[in-house]
């Protein structure tokens, strides 16, 4: 559906997509419309909005998707977080497999 594919391409765009229940999110505007200035935080870490008087609301983030954002990756940034594992896999498959590496020189 389109909401699954939003939802997908604002984790792929670095951004995070909060889901509350409804009362919750209905509560939130009225006291936005209420309050010149309004704040929320939201901390990723412990999967919380709060609001300026301290009331919290949990939400929920795959850990993999939470990693992702706490630390700024995108999927190749992902891959390369195993580079060295990479690397030594290339070079044990260099030494027993060499033709694949043959570079036509």
């Amino acid at each position: 559906s389109f909401a699954d594919i939003f939802y997908n391409n604002c984790f792929k765009n670095g951004l995070l997509p909060i889901v509350l229940d409804e009362k919750v999110v209905d509560k939130l505007f009225r006291e936005t419309e209420e309050n010149e200035g309004y704040q929320l935080t939201v901390d990723l870490e412990s999967k919380t909005v709060t609001t300026p008087g301290g009331e919290s609301f949990s939400f929920e983030v795959d850990d993999f998707r939470r990693h992702c954002l706490l630390n700024g990756l995108d999927d190749i940034g992902v891959t390369l977080e195993d580079a060295d594992t990479i690397r030594a896999y290339e070079e044990s498959r260099r030494k027993t497999a060499p033709w694949l590496f043959n570079t036509g020189n």
